[in-house]
């Protein structure tokens, strides 16, 4: 893949086909970066930097870097400190055109960094992040822009944050805010169990434009998933899986059932009953509709 001579490379034609092939040089950066795109992020600051100097001033440049995905990274890593360092050297290569930051366990200065650059960003997906209600309600309003959310496991973000998402991120359509299974056998967490609808409440009043809705183990019941469904009106997908507190009463599950995807709370071991029964040759032929794209 070097640079000198003629290559095999832009037309996809030998030299005894008589074409003259083009070098990377000669490639517009915005085309090369169309090329590193695919690439995972480690791959485009490692390998393809040293390629040659055309792909190494492509990846110095913003083009390669208008979508920050560093998920896979970020669970080998297992560094918040590393995590924040790696987003903010991302963000300042993409000289803040970046459109999209998936990134596992932020802190509050990157995300205070990203919000603070972030006036092309389409979509956050930060699971597992330490960042702080207080740092999201300082910061929301400069991530009006914002289609795609992911908060999930995010245990220091609160309702306080959820509501200040849902009052500045007025273009939210697709959110996820699924939490980790309470631990029912420690006495000390009983109070996990009891109903709680402040978030769905809020998730119903804030963002009323939501199409993908994501609250597994949430601690809502009847009422909160009833004021999402009368003020989210747009919602074609809903999953709340482990929502133990919902009990459908009157209506509510055949409304849900009128979604496009819906999950209820007892999918996943219904599911795995019926796999069980697969596995002991019954027959049973399971079929489960995948989720849409966090990008859509």
């Amino acid at each position: 893949m070097s640079c000198g001579g003629r290559k095999r490379m832009c037309t996809g034609e030998g030299e005894n086909d008589g074409v003259v092939v083009g070098r990377w040089e000669w490639l517009n950066p915005e085309v090369l970066a169309l090329i590193f795109v695919r690439l995972p992020a480690e791959e485009r600051l490692k390998t393809v930097a040293m390629v040659c100097r055309a792909w190494l001033e492509a990846v110095a440049g913003p083009y390669c870097w208008t979508e920050i995905d560093i998920e896979p990274w970020c669970r080998r890593c297992n560094r918040p400190d590393l995590v924040d360092s790696a987003v903010r050297k991302l963000v300042r290569r993409s000289k803040c055109t970046f459109r999209r930051v998936s990134a596992y366990k932020l802190g509050d200065a990157a995300f205070s960094y990203i919000a603070n650059c972030g006036r092309c960003l389409k979509v956050l997906q930060i699971p597992m992040s330490s960042v702080t209600d207080k740092m999201v309600e300082k910061h929301a309003e400069l991530l009006a822009n914002i289609t795609v959310l992911d908060i999930s496991y995010c245990l220091t973000i609160t309702f306080k944050g959820v509501e200040a998402f849902g009052k500045h991120c007025k273009s939210l359509a697709h959110l996820k805010r699924n939490m980790p299974p309470p631990e029912w056998e420690k006495p000390a967490l009983a109070e996990a169990s009891k109903v709680n609808d402040t978030e769905a409440m809020i998730i119903a009043d804030t963002m009323t434009g939501l199409r993908h809705l994501e609250l597994c183990f949430g601690r809502f019941g009847d009422d909160g998933l009833n004021s999402i469904l009368t003020k989210c009106k747009k919602l074609a997908y809903l999953d709340i899986q482990g929502c133990w507190n919902v009990e459908f009463k009157g209506d509510l599950e055949d409304r849900c059932e009128q979604l496009t995807v819906f999950r209820n709370p007892y999918h996943d071991y219904y599911m795995d009953g019926l796999s069980s029964s697969e596995s002991d040759g019954s027959g049973a032929d399971v079929s489960v509709e995948s989720s849409s794209s966090d990008s859509d």
